[in-house]
């Protein structure tokens, strides 16, 4: 079992930055890529950002230029840095952990709202 502690969320002007970020604690040996997932009000649930054990980084089209993610592998944790917020930005952010030993499992944090204001 992998648990995940997601704080960072809240309100933030249009044009400024947000951290947010990810510590995982459990079984985290097999964990092998660690992310987020928004969903915006009314949405589904959309890859954002994700970064493997070997550093492959993939982001959504939206964020491309504005989201950074890094990973703290003594902390076990992952952030992101979200740069030049915009409204539709807003969402629940929820950290995913997955790992693949025999299966592939997804793990989910509990969510954090981002609420960019304009």
């Amino acid at each position: 079992q992998v648990q995940l502690v997601e704080p960072g969320g809240g309100w933030v002007q249009a044009g400024g930055p947000r951290r947010l970020s990810c510590a995982a604690s459990g079984t985290i040996s097999g964990i092998n890529a660690m992310g987020w997932n928004g969903q915006a009000p009314g949405k589904q649930r959309e890859l954002v950002a994700t970064i493997t054990s070997n550093n492959k980084i993939t982001f959504a089209d939206s964020v491309k230029g504005r989201f950074t993610i890094s990973r703290d592998n003594a902390k076990n944790t992952v952030y992101l840095q979200m740069n030049s917020l915009k409204p539709e930005d807003t969402a629940v952010y929820y950290c995913n952990a997955r790992t693949s030993v025999v299966v592939i499992v997804d793990y989910w944090g509990q969510g954090t709202q981002v609420t960019v204001s304009s």
